[in-house]
């Protein structure tokens, strides 16, 4: 164990690196490791023993490696998995799942988007969600198939993703959506295209900074946050180091300027 403990994330691939930025950017006395389970994304169409299954190997590292919290960086692990979590190990989880409860009450148009995967949008936790704050709301849901793998590949700018991202964007425009829910960890990387293909009055919503003050929260109410010196971030893929490290590369300039971080492949 080290003597100062980390932050643990971990994602189904590069995509939780946007909700890893945020903690690290809130909390930048932290050390972190970051998992990139890339090798089996997308978790978004496995059943839910598979993600289970995934996410119990993620977190049984991340203990290991001497974790004192574990952010579990996936929606589609979140709503899936990490009841099993919490139920069956001693350390604090912090889970991602789609805003829809402040899209919600906010939205005047009473109609609302989210683009999530499938096993989040099939979850109980999503769908006791939708009860308890979206009952007198249309919520146009759509299934972002094909999004998470084309992320993964690093292709942002690319034609196909634009076409793609565009055929499941235009429904909910038609419809009259106000607000945009982002129910998956790889999309605030979509951010930048959704605002050249949504009109201004529409709202986006991610959670990647509502996740960094839980953890916050979290770790301060078991005095368990770290203030004297600047953190180090060990980020690791099973699949493509190459691709980790361009997103990583990313935050160097800004949220990474006096913190060492490294990028490297590990076989989990």
């Amino acid at each position: 164990m080290q003597e100062k403990f980390s932050i643990g994330v971990f994602d189904s691939g590069v995509g939780g690196t946007s909700i890893w930025k945020e903690i690290v950017t809130r909390l930048p006395f932290e050390n972190t490791i970051y998992l990139a389970d890339s090798k089996h994304a997308p978790y978004g169409a496995k059943t839910k023993k598979e993600i289970i299954s995934l996410s119990v190997k993620n977190t049984e590292y991340l203990i290991n490696a001497g974790c004192k919290i574990i952010v579990v960086a996936c929606n589609t692990a979140t709503t899936n998995a990490i009841d099993y979590l919490r139920d069956h190990y001693d350390i604090p989880f912090i889970g991602i799942e789609p805003a829809i409860k402040p899209a919600a009450l906010q939205s005047r148009s009473k109609c609302v988007g989210i683009l999530a995967t499938q096993g989040t949008l099939n979850s109980s936790l999503f769908h006791n969600t939708l009860e308890q704050y979206a009952q007198d709301v249309r919520v146009i849901e759509v299934i972002g198939e094909g999004l998470v793998p084309l992320i993964e590949s690093g292709t942002l700018e690319s034609i196909e993703l634009k076409n793609l991202l565009q055929s499941y964007i235009t429904p909910m425009v038609r419809a009259g959506i106000d607000y945009l829910v982002l129910g998956c960890s790889h999309y605030p990387y979509l951010i930048p295209l959704l605002k050249e293909m949504l009109p201004k009055e529409i709202q986006i919503i991610d959670s990647g900074l509502a996740v960094a003050k839980q953890t916050e929260a979290v770790l301060s109410s078991q005095n368990a946050l770290y203030k004297k010196t600047l953190g180090t971030h060990r980020l690791y893929s099973n699949k493509d180091v190459a691709i980790l490290e361009g997103f990583v590369s990313r935050f160097r300039e800004s949220v990474l300027t006096q913190n060492t971080s490294t990028v490297s492949y590990l076989d989990f």
